[in-house]
């Protein structure tokens, strides 16, 4: 007979929980208080950017912003969630393509919440995925490294093989420079730097002298290694030119504080829809960074009015 009490309280406990989850908000649709869940350090180059983005909403709409630190498990996002709803929190942004199956499940036991995610596909009413349609940035990153090799080997260290940047970086290869050959290693993690770097070494090894790291907490890594061994590096997420000016080419940056900017301004005017979005140069949330004086400015000018030209026409070079 205990036990049966025992669970009776247990579900009546957990029931209020998930009403008070359900109800806790007064004006559903505006911000109250906003939060950061993110499966890595805050100083990774993909969640500072998000936490940037999570400061200039702070600012703009004079809210509390809170954040998680190495959130992974499903558990841990559910007892993160659960703490920041207790905090008044109602637009809750997940820094990974992790975050999608947690939050659709998440988003019926918090209807008043909305969550926004990257780079994935699960979607609900009160559930956003915000994607970087990254392919181009890729073939722009291509034409640089094929253009800048001396050997005729480039490099390309991913996190997986289902990122649309490896593709593109193929193809700007061979679209600058047929006779150069890519090399390709897959980490099959965000933030392994330890197999990234062996996988730096080896190909080195193999005579590659351009590399195009394109995983979050490697990244930085791997160009401070090329820079160090006098060749060439391409900076991914974040403008990396201040590792060494002459040695990264340039970067492709993803500006994701704009994305978060952008969706606290479309949730608190009642217009975030439950969708997958997808970003692209043409929305201003993909660009170069600095250019490395080692390349040469008719060239930097015309990577320029090639980017333009996608933007306006949708069309890459090898597609004109």
């Amino acid at each position: 007979m205990m036990v049966k009490y025992i669970q009776a309280a247990f579900l009546l406990v957990v029931t209020l929980l998930v009403l008070a989850g359900c109800s806790y908000f007064e004006n559903a649709g505006e911000i109250q208080n906003v939060g950061m869940l993110t499966d890595g350090s805050i100083d990774d180059p993909f969640a500072e950017k998000g936490y940037q983005g999570l400061q200039e909403i702070e600012e703009t709409y004079e809210v509390d912003v809170y954040y998680e630190e190495n959130v992974r498990s499903e558990q841990e996002v559910r007892n993160a969630v659960a703490e920041f709803v207790q905090d008044g929190v109602n637009l809750i942004f997940g820094q990974s393509s992790s975050y999608g199956n947690s939050f659709a499940e998440l988003s019926t036991v918090y209807p008043d919440v909305h969550f926004v995610y990257f780079n994935g596909a699960y979607v609900a009413d009160n559930v956003t995925s915000m994607n970087f349609d990254s392919h181009a940035m890729g073939f722009f990153a291509g034409m640089m490294a094929g253009r800048a090799s001396s050997n005729d080997d480039v490099g390309i260290i991913a996190a997986f093989e289902w990122q649309p940047e490896i593709e593109g970086f193929f193809e700007g290869v061979n679209y600058q420079s047929p006779s150069t050959e890519v090399h390709i290693n897959f980490v099959n993690d965000w933030y392994d730097s330890r197999t990234a770097m062996d996988a730096y070494r080896e190909m080195r090894e193999n005579g590659v002298d351009v590399f195009y790291p394109v995983g979050d907490a490697f990244s930085e890594e791997i160009v401070r290694q090329a820079a160090e061994d006098e060749i060439y590096a391409i900076g991914y997420v974040s403008d990396q030119s201040d590792i060494s000016e002459r040695r990264v080419l340039t970067s492709t940056v993803q500006h994701v504080d704009k994305l978060y900017v952008q969706a606290a301004e479309q949730f608190n005017n009642g217009e975030l829809s439950g969708s997958v979005m997808t970003f692209d140069f043409q929305d201003d949330v993909i660009s170069l960074g600095e250019f490395s004086p080692n390349v040469p400015p008719s060239y930097q000018e015309m990577l320029h009015e090639e980017i333009e030209d996608y933007k306006e026409t949708g069309l890459l070079p090898n597609q004109e």
